[in-house]
């Protein structure tokens, strides 16, 4: 191994071992590319039901963030290509933010921001307009103290990279250095992750189905380069993308980025295609096996591997090869089927639903991710009027005798200053103090119990 890539693995190791793997997540993203989907209030029913904690969407569609509004489900909202052109003004982006992002949050929990998408595939000018967009977002955010609680990315195609194996050589394309430069500053400076989608099924030809579908595969191998063994496709191709950003240095500050995290957008496996050799592989079995798969793989530790070092064995544990301890965060792609997607026939086969909710095949979340005690909080209605909500808020900080003092001016859960915010804590205070029954969660119809801690930044429900 070459003095600078064994130094790069080391720092790979050193700094995930000391992050102690703080929590492996699976979401799944919200495609609303169709005509026949059901109503965001009832998508919302049906997430819950299916104990999906995590979302992401590609705008900030109204309905749906009032539908999730106090369910605890995590939102990733987007910004379009189309729209970069007019990010690039600071003004635009904080009427944007005005009207799309505070009307709802944190009712809806709302922790990433996707600017743009895959803009290195886009073939206009996105990539040289995403970044600026970016920091203006991130200028919006500051202004409203949001900057710690809601992270600004933009999600990237696996096309970024010009070398993927071994994954040890990962490397990003030169052509994309007007972007990548000036991107990887950015995440730096803000604590945000890099963003990528990966989707192993596109090198079905390359390798084998079964290396793919994360199955007992000959298709198994060492990288030659760091020892490190390599069981299934996704695991080699997010290496890849490790490497290549741990290599990717800025000529005039030398900087290294090997411990960014890093959060896949979008991943899955169609069901359905058309006849070409590799989408006859597109079936609802093999769809259920790399998404069930995938699950097991981020959150059950079974990624757990013993890896080849100088000086014997070392015991390592979930995440990549080479990032062993690393949080790892996926999305699967997609909710539902998307009937009007451009391109080949697989191009709208990617749904866990069918249009009309029901199962396309069994696909179990893990249960207890963000509630593992089994706890509940009692929050406020979103569909309560205005006028009995705050009829309600007065009796619960007046005769109710809750503690208020956390929502005025000032103190931590006074922003932001809305009255759903305002009740929604109060309410819990009131339903904590009185044994956190139904009847302490009712307020004239106002309030609902719900099973996510609904907590935000310092503002915590207890």
């Amino acid at each position: 191994m070459g003095s600078g890539l064994k130094f790069v693995f080391v720092v790979f190791l050193l700094l995930q071992l000391l992050n102690f793997n703080k929590g492996n997540k699976v979401g799944v993203a919200y495609g609303k590319d169709a005509t026949n989907l059901p109503s965001p209030d009832r998508v919302a029913q049906l997430v819950q039901s299916r104990n999906i904690q995590y979302l992401r969407i590609y705008d900030t569609d109204p309905q749906v963030l009032n539908a999730f509004k106090n369910t605890g489900v995590e939102f990733t909202v987007g910004v379009h290509n189309s729209d970069l052109p007019a990010f690039q003004s600071q003004s635009n982006v904080d009427s944007w933010f005005r009207n799309s992002i505070l009307p709802y949050y944190p009712a809806t929990k709302i922790t990433q921001i996707t600017v743009g998408n895959e803009v290195n595939e886009s073939g206009d000018n996105s990539a040289n307009l995403v970044v600026p967009a970016m920091r203006n977002v991130v200028s919006a955010l500051k202004r409203a103290g949001l900057q710690d609680r809601i992270k600004v990315s933009t999600s990237l195609s696996f096309g970024v990279l010009s070398k993927t194996y071994p994954p040890s050589e990962g490397t990003f394309d030169s052509r994309f250095a007007y972007v990548l430069n000036p991107l990887l500053q950015f995440l730096r400076e803000n604590g945000s992750p890099f963003m990528v989608n990966l989707y192993p099924y596109f090198a079905i030809d390359d390798s084998s189905l079964e290396f793919v579908l994360f199955e007992p595969s000959p298709q198994a191998y060492v990288d030659p380069k760091t020892g490190l063994r390599y069981d299934n496709m996704f695991d080699a191709q997010l290496d890849a993308v490790h490497y290549a950003i741990a290599n990717q240095r800025f000529s005039l500050t030398d900087q290294n980025f090997g411990d960014m995290k890093t959060v896949v957008m979008e991943t899955g496996f169609p069901s359905g295609g058309s006849r070409s050799p590799r989408d006859r592989h597109a079936t609802i079995n093999n769809a259920m096996l790399y998404n069930s798969n995938l699950i097991r793989h981020v959150t059950s530790g079974s990624g757990s591997r013993t890896t080849a070092m100088s000086g014997g064995d070392f015991q390592v544990m979930s995440g990549t090869p080479a990032m062993p301890n690393g949080e790892l965060d996926v999305y699967i792609f997609s909710l539902f089927d998307e009937n009007q997607k451009q391109g080949s026939e697989i191009e709208g086969n990617w749904g866990i639903f069918y249009p009309d909710m029901t199962s396309k095949y069994n696909l179990e979340f893990p249960r207890g991710g963000t509630n593992p005690s089994g706890r509940s909080w009692c929050v406020a209605s979103s569909q309560a009027q205005n006028s009995d909500l705050q009829k309600a808020l007065d009796w619960a900080c007046g005769p109710g005798k809750a503690d208020c003092s956390a929502i005025q001016p000032g103190k931590q859960c006074f922003q932001p200053d809305n009255l759903v915010s305002h009740a929604s804590f109060a309410f819990n205070n009131y339903y904590q103090k009185n044994g956190a029954t139904a009847e302490a969660c009712n307020f004239g119809g106002t309030a609902k119990r719900v099973y996510t801690n609904p907590s935000y930044g310092n503002c915590i429900y207890y």
